[in-house]
Order: C-alpha cells, then sequence, then structure tokens
C-alpha cells in the first residue's frame, strides 16, 4: 500500500477563489496542489460575457477568464489536478483527504474554495439557453446589464429574488416576477418594494412548463397552478432565482456550517473552526456571490495559511 503524499497546502476547487488562492500560496512557496473537482473553474465556466470584472475593459466569455486564472496559477508552479476530493478528515494537526480515485494526501493547510450552484428548475431548453448564452441566468447582478431596455421574467419568491427583481427593474422595460404560490416568501419590507415598482407584475400561482426560443429566449411558458391555464409570457430575458446550494457536503461532519450549507468563518478572516482549514468564495458567501469577491477571499485564505505556517514553524 502507498504512502499517503504529503503537501503544506492542498486547495480543494478551482473557481476564482481556489485559482486566486493559488496565485497568492505558490508565490508564497507553499507549493499548492489544486483539486479542480467535477466543475473546473466553476460557475464562470457556463458564464458568457463577463464585463464587471477589474482588468477586462472590453469584457471577457467566463471560460477564458478562468483559463487566464488557471495558467497565471501554474505560472507560479501551482499542481493542478483534474479530481474530485471526495473525502476529508480534519481530526488530527494534518488534515488527511481523499480523492474519487482513492489517492490519499495528507496536509498542513487546506483551502476550500468549493463554490455553490445555482438551483435551476430543471426544464427542456433551460439548460441548454444557460450553457450557451441564450439569455437564461441565474445571477441578475451579472447578466442584468444585457437586458437594458428589455422585457424579462424572474422566478423566486425569496428575499434573493425580490432584490433581484428591482436590480433588473432598473435596467429593463418590464420584468414578470413568477411566483408559483398566492404569497412570498420574502421579508415584508422586501414584498412591498416590489409590489410598489411600477414595471414589476406578479404573477401569482405561476409555474414555467419551459422556456422558449431557439438561440436565444423569446418567451416564457407558463401555467397558473390553480387553474392550469397555460400563457406564454413575451421576454427576452429570463432568471432562476429560487437559490444556490453551497458544495460542502463532504465537511458536514467536521466544519460549522448555517442550515443551508454555507461554511461558517471568523467575522473578517478565512478561518473555519478546525486549525489550518481555511475557507474563501461562495462556499461560505451567500450574499455577494461575485468573481470578484471570491477572488478576494481567496487572496484572504492563501494569506490566512501562510502566516499559519509560519507561526506553526511549519515553513
Amino acid at each position: 500500500m502507498a504512502s499517503p503524499e504529503r503537501a503544506l497546502c492542498v486547495i480543494i476547487g478551482s473557481g476564482p477563489a481556489g485559482y486566486t488562492a493559488a496565485v497568492y500560496a505558490a508565490r508564497a512557496n507553499l507549493k499548492p496542489i489544486v483539486y479542480t473537482g467535477p466543475e473546473p473553474g466553476g460557475q464562470l465556466m457556463i458564464t458568457t460575457e463577463v464585463e464587471n470584472y477589474p482588468g477586462y475593459p472590453e469584457g471577457v466569455q467566463g471560460p477564458k477568464m478562468m483559463d487566464d486564472f488557471q495558467k497565471q496559477a501554474e505560472r507560479f508552479g501551482t499542481d493542478i489536478r483534474r479530481e474530485m476530493i471526495t473525502k476529508v478528515d480534519f481530526s488530527g494537526p494534518v488534515h488527511k483527504l481523499w480523492t474519487e480515485g482513492g489517492h490519499e494526501l495528507h496536509a498542513d493547510a487546506v483551502i476550500i474554495s468549493t463554490g455553490a450552484s445555482a438551483m435551476w428548475l430543471g426544464l427542456e431548453n433551460e439548460g441548454r439557453l444557460a450553457r450557451n448564452g441564450g439569455g437564461v441566468s441565474a445571477c441578475a447582478v451579472c447578466d442584468g446589464f444585457f437586458y437594458k431596455g428589455l422585457d424579462v421574467a424572474i422566478v423566486g419568491a425569496g428575499d434573493t429574488a425580490a432584490e433581484e427583481a428591482q436590480y433588473l427593474a432598473k435596467l429593463c422595460k418590464n420584468v414578470h416576477m413568477l411566483v408559483r404560490r398566492d404569497e412570498m416568501r420574502a421579508s415584508k419590507i422586501m414584498q412591498e418594494r416590489v409590489k410598489n415598482t411600477e414595471n414589476i407584475t406578479i404573477h401569482w400561482n405561476t409555474e414555467t412548463k419551459d422556456v422558449l426560443g431557439q438561440d436565444e429566449v423569446e418567451g416564457a411558458l407558463v401555467y397558473n397552478n390553480k387553474t392550469g391555464e397555460e400563457s406564454t409570457i413575451p421576454v427576452q430575458g429570463f432568471f432562476v432565482a429560487i437559490g444556490h446550494k453551497p458544495n460542502t457536503a463532504i465537511f458536514k461532519d467536521w466544519l460549522d456550517m448555517d442550515e443551508t450549507g454555507y461554511l461558517k468563518a471568523t467575522p473578517g478572516r478565512t478561518f473555519t473552526n478546525i486549525e489550518g482549514v481555511f475557507v474563501s468564495g461562495d462556499a461560505q458567501d451567500h450574499i455577494y456571490r461575485q468573481a470578484v469577491t471570491a477572488a478576494g477571499t481567496g487572496c484572504m485564505a492563501a494569506l490566512d495559511a501562510e502566516r499559519y505556517l509560519t507561526e506553526k514553524g511549519i515553513i
């Protein structure tokens, strides 16, 4: 039986947080190993045009941006492995990790950058149009600008949906909010703001049957779940705001997390409740969820890891 591989720093996840952590860790000579997971590059791999990340004045395609991040991390010697960490043991001072292939590693510091995945409706055309940049999105703040002056629909009834509906209302001609019940889950103040916004129309008891359009969104086929009546709402953009699920299940026996699975970090830092384990990006951020904020916390996690290893006399 092969001996476990020893590493100074292992980074789990490869979105903006993971790659930024890798750049900083590699420059600090921590010899980081990045495990990309099942979606190398994270959610940006299904994002077409990114226009709000500094340094890309003309905008950039999401996959191209993640390729740039990866190349920068590799330039400083990061070992990038296209595998998934499926099991961890944080019981001792040295942290144990196992890959999907059964390879065992022992790491002095671990940076978690596993992100969160948007929850989708599971409609026939939804995934295709989202992947192809055809007008389906799970982030109004990221993509709302592209629908300036157009009509859009947004699915959801919580605070996030209400906030994103208001954001879209500032840019778009009309916003159709599709709510599957006869009431919203959003806080009372958020509900009032939505109801008082002139260009937001709330469709109660309404569910989406499919998104219409071959290459771009042309409308939403919806039905009233009380009457069964179907109708088509002409829109050019379709936003899904029914929540995100953090990719943190393998840490549930070890790390503190909230009721939805987001990892808890020391305020203003990236420390978890386990010494030597740090968290960055959307695995701990359910508020901002932007590439630039994820990258910022990736930087913080690498700096925290470097200081931790120095204080312990490991480096």
